[in-house]
């Protein structure tokens, strides 16, 4: 067997995910060659080199790769540890990862602060991320739980529905469209058009729709930052399509409005998702049944559906 200490594999673990001997050294709080005595002790615990540096890049030897996912096995199992000692205290304790895409920035801060107010034993790290990087994180198992509107079919997931995400044609107040009733999809043909950066999941929902009913808009602007869009209609630039979420709360939201366009909104919903077989801990069950009763109580997200 291997003799190596957590502190060693602790030190080696967060070399390998800054790629920085001095970067790790920061962030443990130690010195540098205090990280560089700890790896080469590991190294030579197990009989193969763990890094190789390249110019002025450090990388992993195949050696190291395999003991960094280990490592990962490791403090994953050692962190679950302590939340279930924690829970047979009666306690909830721990630490949370959770990654959002964009959109759901709108309403998962106020579901994390009620959350936190009643566990404050908990500590959060939320990451906010397009469509194509949360998939990158899924992929790579970085989180407990990740809250998307469209989970991709090919990657083994648990997904819960949680929260309506209607998606709806927005203009300026302004737009000669904004006082008709029923318009006719179709004469959304030719309309200037702000679309969400390719790849997003709400560009998708749209493009499928107006693709289904032979509709072309001219697309103006792609952008992939809702206020950004959100500006840019009430700068006159085009109008969009977004989900009704990202209209609450927003000083902005008083210079627009939603079309009363067939065949929107586009019914879509918020899921909660985690990796299948993945053995969620104490604090990520709590979060993900928390979540699921707060959005259904909730009057502002309630009004949404």
């Amino acid at each position: 067997m291997i003799q190596a200490t957590l502190h060693q594999l602790k030190v080696f673990e967060t070399v390998a995910r800054h790629g920085s001997f001095t970067k790790a050294a920061e962030e443990l709080y130690i010195t540098q060659p205090t990280v560089s005595s700890q790896v080469k002790q590991l190294t030579q615990a197990v009989g193969l080199p763990l890094f190789e540096q390249i110019g002025k890049q450090l990388y992993l030897t195949a050696a190291g790769r395999e003991l960094s996912a280990t490592c990962h096995d490791i403090f994953e199992q050692l962190d679950n540890f302590e939340m279930k000692v924690a829970d047979l205290k009666g306690m909830k304790q721990g630490k949370l990862r959770l990654a959002v895409v964009t959109t759901a920035k709108y309403f998962v801060p106020r579901v994390l602060g009620s959350f936190c107010q009643k566990y404050p034993g908990i500590d959060v790290s939320l990451q906010v991320n397009n469509h194509q990087e949360l998939i990158c994180r899924m992929q790579d198992n970085l989180d407990d739980l990740y809250i998307l509107s469209q989970p991709p079919e090919d990657l083994d997931l648990c997904a819960e529905p949680f929260l309506d995400n209607p998606l709806v044609v927005v203009a300026r107040r302004d737009h000669p469209l904004a006082k008709q009733r029923n318009i006719p999809i179709k004469q959304l043909t030719g309309e200037a058009f702000i679309m969400r950066e390719p790849g997003s999941g709400t560009r998708k929902a749209v493009q499928n729709l107006l693709d289904k009913h032979k509709v072309k808009v001219q697309v103006r602007l792609e952008l992939g930052s809702n206020e950004a869009i959100k500006h840019a209609i009430a700068g006159g630039l085009g109008i969009s399509v977004l989900s009704k979420h990202t209209l609450v709360w927003e000083n902005v939201s008083g210079e627009l409005t939603i079309l009363d366009v067939q065949h929107f909104p586009i019914q879509r919903r918020w899921y909660v998702v985690y990796l299948g077989g993945k053995h969620l801990s104490v604090v990520a069950q709590t979060f993900l049944e928390y979540l699921i009763q707060e959005t259904q109580h909730t009057p502002e997200l309630a009004m949404l559906a």
